[in-house]
């Protein structure tokens, strides 16, 4: 997938639904999970918008697949960003998937469910030991026994705040909130202190805040959403307190990244997630932020942050299953994640490779202490977004969100309605 400005998540696509005629009956492995055999055919793999920017990259890795397994060709084809997921939909239900496929967590939960993703617990288990436990995770799907992809690169954004807010607001500005009640705290502070003028944050919660926030986002058997307990009801209660007293920017409702940036950038809001790249922005538009700018994690009350995962998926209606699993796991084995990541601002999701000096060791640059801040957080980090929850039923919940921070339903109405909602949307993908 293309790595966009902040992080690939802000890019996120729709959750595509498979028609039936993809494959007999949902579930299964749509086939044998045997990958054993020689490693040879011809295989195609798909990735996602990448071929602009890392051509040379790919043709080198399918270069030396080749070489080492010599009975092997790789077609290697790419498709674009736009439109990626309806693509991939229409060559499941044609049966014309690729043997090998770049996919993000929400694009493999249908395929599973389809029968067209292979489980790599039972074809290649051997290899779960040499990535993080979290990112092996982050490809298997509620309800369903298996992981359905190769974790590939990943990524997590720090948090920014302004240091001189903090200070005229008399909190100590090496010292930012860690937790989301040291964050409510915090937020309603500077509110007061400014008279309202500057708030802490720009936008309204995610389903990723609900998770680091340590509410429960499913029921176990994936059959539905458990957003609405108390703890949810609890946390959109406190985002309302933070909305009244404008500790939460006024447009909140409608922010996007885009918009959230800005008001961080003209000092209207104390703390925003970015990325390296919006370090270069500050020190070129806004001298004064970027010389008061602090790096911290994001916030969790769980002591975990959130990742953001690409995955590699093996077609398991594959004729080439032996060659497919050695090429997937061949472009997300340890020395090749390591090589990517140095060509752009991502992260390996291999056991050990954030231990590497690349990712501890500063060097005085911004894109250094942002990397290093980056992948400390990331070996414990988790996929808080549950990959059955789509495009749709991420509008729902903002739209509940939003009618509680109005006013217009309480906290626990308006989650009790976005997890009805969410149930019924989940139930008609199957």
């Amino acid at each position: 997938m293309p790595i966009p400005r902040r992080t690939f998540a802000v890019a996120a696509v729709a959750a595509l639904v498979l028609p039936l005629s993809a494959c007999g009956s949902s579930g299964g492995d749509g086939g044998s999970t045997d990958a054993s055999g020689k490693v040879e055919g011809e295989i195609t793999f798909q990735t996602w918008n990448l071929r602009a920017n890392f051509k040379p990259y790919f043709e080198d890795l399918i270069a030396a697949f080749e070489e080492k397994y010599p009975d092997t060709h790789v077609k290697w084809v790419d498709q674009p960003g736009e439109g990626y997921a309806d693509k991939i939909s229409a060559d499941a239900a044609g049966g014309t998937l690729p043997d090998v496929v770049n996919v993000s967590p929400d694009l493999v939960a249908p395929l599973a469910k389809a029968g067209l993703a292979l489980d790599l617990d039972k074809a290649a288990g051997q290899y779960e030991k040499e990535y993080l436990e979290g990112a092996w995770a982050s490809h298997q799907v509620p309800g369903m026994e298996g992981t359905y992809a190769f974790p590939w690169y990943l990524n997590t954004g720090p948090l920014f705040y302004n240091k001189s807010l903090f200070e005229k607001a008399g909190l100590d500005a090496d010292k930012p909130p860690t937790t989301y009640d040291e964050l409510f705290d915090t937020a309603l502070r500077l509110a007061e202190k400014t008279d309202g003028k500057v708030a802490t944050l720009a936008n309204v919660p995610t389903i990723e805040d609900f998770g680091r926030y340590g509410v429960p986002l499913m029921n176990k058997e994936g059959t539905g959403f458990a957003f609405n307990d108390a703890k949810g009801v609890e946390l959109l209660t406190r985002y309302k307190e933070l909305y009244e007293a404008g500790a939460l920017d006024s447009q909140a409702l409608t922010a996007t990244p885009e918009s959230s940036g800005k008001k961080f950038l003209t000092g209207a809001v104390a703390m925003n997630p970015g990325s390296a790249l919006d370090l270069a922005n500050f020190k070129k538009q806004a001298p004064s932020l970027y010389k008061n700018i602090g790096i911290t994690d994001q916030i969790t009350s769980t002591g975990h942050v959130n990742m953001y995962v690409m995955g590699v998926m093996v077609n398991a209606q594959s004729e080439r299953k032996p060659a497919a699993v050695a090429f997937a796991h061949f472009v997300t084995n340890s020395a090749h994640q390591m090589s990517f990541a140095k060509q752009v601002a991502i992260f390996p999701s291999t056991a050990g490779s954030l231990d590497n000096p690349y990712f501890t060791r500063e060097d005085g640059t911004d894109e250094t202490r942002v990397r290093v801040a980056a992948a400390k957080s990331l070996k414990t980090a988790v996929n808080y977004t549950p990959v059955l929850f789509s495009e749709q039923m991420k509008t729902e919940l903002r739209n509940a969100v939003a009618k509680a921070l109005q006013g217009k339903e309480s906290p626990k109405e308006a989650l009790d309605n976005a997890v009805k909602a969410c149930d019924r949307l989940l139930a008609q993908q199957g």
